[in-house]
């Protein structure tokens, strides 16, 4: 099987992993608000059906809508997967939230990125230099010590809390599995086909969860934070997308890893301008020293010398 090829441009797919962590770093916030109201069900059909269609409506304004015969040269199998991938991702994290805590979901979810580069190592042969394995062994430890305290918390937590991780840790998996299929079936379809295939199949996914019934006497601030959120799927995963297209899977997945940093960086800023929508969170001196860690690691895997990718067939 011939495996997918980068097109060389790393400072787009560079640019394009930085857009997907920010939307996916303030991306909590507007969630925060919206959970107020909506349950996560709810949120997440709604996500995923307004994605699908502003992407929709743009296709066909372009006239770039897939043909039939398009998605024909794809796999349906794998387009199947991916979408299942996404979907009991998005399924899995809420389950598993419910059982444990926000934080503990925070820490473990971080696997997913981390789960996606080993297996780009693995399926797409791409590989790490010397610098760049460091940076992964520099990156790790900052995470381990950006979570310390959460970290210890799963140390000592109640048995009641083991199933919920354990459900966290096949939602990451999930979500490294579609993200590895995602690229492979940039060879036959553009980004946007596949993300537009994959939006409406998490639709009909979701829909069974879903009370869109409450939707109608949503105040006009939750209706533009759920706004907000939708539109944040459509350009965070088009970009993450499109980054894939132009760049290596393992480190497009070093640059994710930093999506947690915009998120508590940000957090503060929204809270100390609106202190009634969201509480700030507080960073020990071990957690900024483990912040500096996650981004040097993931800048040194991210800039690292690229090496040749070889071809199965």
């Amino acid at each position: 099987m011939q495996l997918h090829q980068t097109s060389g441009r790393w400072r787009l797919g560079l640019a394009l992993s930085l857009l997907t962590v920010f939307l996916w770093g303030i991306l909590p916030i507007a969630l925060a608000v919206t959970l107020q109201v909506l349950d996560v069900y709810t949120v997440t059909w709604s996500r995923f059906l307004i994605a699908f269609g502003l992407l929709a409506v743009y296709l066909a304004s372009r006239k770039q809508l897939p043909t039939l015969g398009e998605l024909r040269s794809a796999s349906w199998g794998m387009l199947a997967i991916a979408t299942v991938g996404l979907g009991l991702n998005y399924l899995l994290y809420l389950q598993g939230l419910a059982q444990t805590s926000p934080t503990n979901a925070q820490v473990i979810i971080q696997l997913a990125p981390l789960f996606m580069g080993l297996g780009a190592l693995a399926v797409f042969k791409e590989r790490y230099n010397l610098p760049q394995r460091i940076g992964l062994g520099i990156l790790t430890l900052g995470l381990t010590l950006f979570f310390k305290e959460q970290l210890k918390t799963l140390l000592t937590a109640q048995a009641t809390y083991l199933l919920g991780n354990v459900i966290l840790v096949v939602a990451s998996i999930a979500w490294a599995i579609y993200a590895l299929i995602q690229k492979q079936l940039l060879q036959k379809l553009p980004s946007a086909s596949i993300m537009l295939v994959i939006y409406g199949g998490c639709t009909l996914l979701f829909t069974p969860l879903a009370a869109p019934q409450h939707l109608v006497s949503l105040s006009p601030l939750t209706l533009s934070m759920l706004l907000f959120c939708g539109l944040n799927t459509l350009i965070a995963y088009g970009a993450f997308a499109e980054a894939l297209e132009h760049w290596e899977a393992s480190r497009v997945s070093a640059v994710l890893a930093t999506a947690p940093l915009v998120t508590l960086l940000s957090v503060p800023a929204v809270a100390w301008l609106t202190p009634s929508l969201i509480a700030p969170e507080h960073l020990t001196v071990l957690g900024v020293l483990g912040a500096i860690f996650v981004v040097v690691g993931s800048i040194a895997i991210a800039i690292g010398k690229n090496q040749p990718q070889t071809t199965e067939k």
